[in-house]
This record gives C-alpha cells, sequence and structure tokens, in this order.
C-alpha cells in the first residue's frame, strides 16, 4: 500500500488473502483520530470518509477476523471510504487496484484503522 503506519500506533497487524484472481492486503492499527484521518487523505478517497451502519461486504472476507480483531462490516458508526489509485493517478501505489479505509472508534480520541487493498 506504500504507506507508513503512524508513529505511536499500536496494536498494528497485517496479512495477505491469498486468494485465487488477486490476492487481498490487509492493515489494522490503532492510532489517533487525526492520524487516521491523514491516512485516509494521503489515499486520496473517491469520497470523504461518511459514517455506515453495519454491511456484511468487504474486501477484507473473514481476513480481520482471523487477525483476531472485530470485522470492520460488524462495527457501529464506522467511518469508511474507498480508493483506486489508478483512477486518480497516483504513481506511489500503481500496483494497487483499490483500497477500501474504514475507521472505528475505540476510546477516545483513539480510533482502528482498517485498510485491505487489491
Amino acid at each position: 500500500m506504500k504507506l507508513q503506519v503512524p508513529q505511536g500506533a499500536t496494536e498494528v497487524k497485517g496479512a495477505i488473502r491469498v486468494q485465487p484472481q488477486e490476492n487481498i492486503y490487509l492493515l489494522s492499527f490503532v492510532t489517533s483520530e487525526q492520524a487516521a484521518e491523514a491516512i485516509a487523505e494521503d489515499l486520496r478517497p473517491d469520497h470523504p470518509l461518511a459514517v455506515e451502519g453495519p454491511s456484511s461486504s468487504s474486501l477484507s472476507g473473514d481476513g480481520f477476523e482471523r487477525l483476531g480483531l472485530t470485522p470492520p462490516q460488524e462495527l457501529r458508526s464506522v467511518r469508511t471510504t474507498s480508493a483506486c489509485p489508478p483512477c486518480v493517478g497516483d504513481s506511489r501505489r500503481r500496483h494497487i487496484q483499490g483500497i477500501e479505509i474504514h475507521i472505528g472508534e475505540v476510546t477516545g480520541n483513539r480510533v482502528q484503522v482498517y485498510l485491505a487493498a487489491y
């Protein structure tokens, strides 16, 4: 995904979900809300982060659950957006076709960031 996990982030977990047609790259960590929003903005999202209700679909499938995390599609009031690096000419991520971004509250100003890319 070519991004740096923010300094001071905790609970950093990542994995590759191997699939027949394309692999899904998963990354999750807890950081400040400000850092999470900066990361989302740097990914050049298709639309602003918005609160969505629980959803059954996600690129990550059960990948985050296998990392011991509650999947983002099961969280309430999670803010979600997506990015298409090739669509916006983001040459830093030209090997990535799409990225799902989910940000869920943990405590205070700390949030759980979930990123799934393919």
